[in-house]
């Protein structure tokens, strides 16, 4: 059926956006130039931190400077894959750290957590696009594409869930310690978007799949209704002929 490929390839579309936007908020951090010299997670004050940037940006892979001129990352430390939100690690001092963060490790093992889910959620993501070719042509495809996809979508929302919660806690842990802080909403755009688009992929896959299995019924109960059809007037004929016959022979 024509509707089945056209609903696949809509679907290959919305998860590639997805798989994207996963690009553009695992690479912060690691890549310092234009579009992702823009892109962090949290920005505060650490003025009076040793060791510190002031402001910093957390991203994914590096705790980041702000350029004064532009207002994107700058002086990026070193990547560090599963990079923590914890800053008396990530400044290795406690002076003038917000007490929330002190003595707990909460906040690390958050965002720790939250890099795993990331990673484990652009896993089954690509796998997914892939499998999604086969939806293009068969039922199955369509089905395991979903399988795929929500599994994807499962740890993405998990990952989403994750930073929303370290990213608003630390703001509000540095804003009563009297420090500036905010998040940064292109990449929580970029994240609940991903989630968004792994969840439409999900449906739209299914009901790709389920069209080519209902189309398939139709079509043979329509073949068999038909067969049916043409049996009976054989029948009709036949027995219409016998009739005149017998009526025939007694005249």
């Amino acid at each position: 059926m024509a509707a089945r490929p056209i609903i696949a390839l809509l679907s290959l579309i919305i998860l590639a956006g997805g798989i994207l936007l996963q690009f553009f908020s695992i690479l912060s951090g690691g890549v310092n130039s234009f579009p992702e010299n823009q892109f962090y997670f949290l920005e505060a004050s650490t003025n009076g931190i040793p060791n510190a940037r002031n402001p910093s940006r957390w991203t994914f892979f590096a705790v980041c400077g702000v350029d004064t001129s532009s207002g994107h990352n700058a002086n990026c430390g070193a990547p560090v894959p599963a990079l923590p939100f914890d800053p008396p690690r990530n400044f290795d001092a406690r002076q003038n750290v917000p007490e929330a963060f002190i003595g707990t490790n909460h906040y690390y093992y958050m965002s720790r957590f939250m890099f795993a889910f990331f990673l484990i959620a652009l896993f089954f993501s690509v796998i997914a696009l892939f499998a999604g070719l086969l939806a293009l042509c068969s039922r199955l495809g369509g089905y395991l594409s979903a399988l795929t996809t929500a599994i994807a979508l499962f740890f993405q929302i998990l990952a989403a869930a994750l930073m929303t919660s370290w990213t608003i806690k630390g703001r509000n842990a540095f804003r009563r310690s009297g420090q500036s802080a905010k998040l940064g909403v292109k990449l929580y755009a970029f994240t609940w978007a991903a989630v968004a688009c792994f969840l439409i992929a999900t449906v739209l896959f299914c009901c790709g799949g389920a069209l080519s299995r209902d189309s398939s019924v139709s079509g043979i109960r329509r073949k068999h209704s038909t067969r049916s059809h043409r049996s009976t007037n054989r029948g009709s004929f036949f027995d219409t002929e016998s009739q005149r016959r017998v009526k025939d022979d007694y005249s």
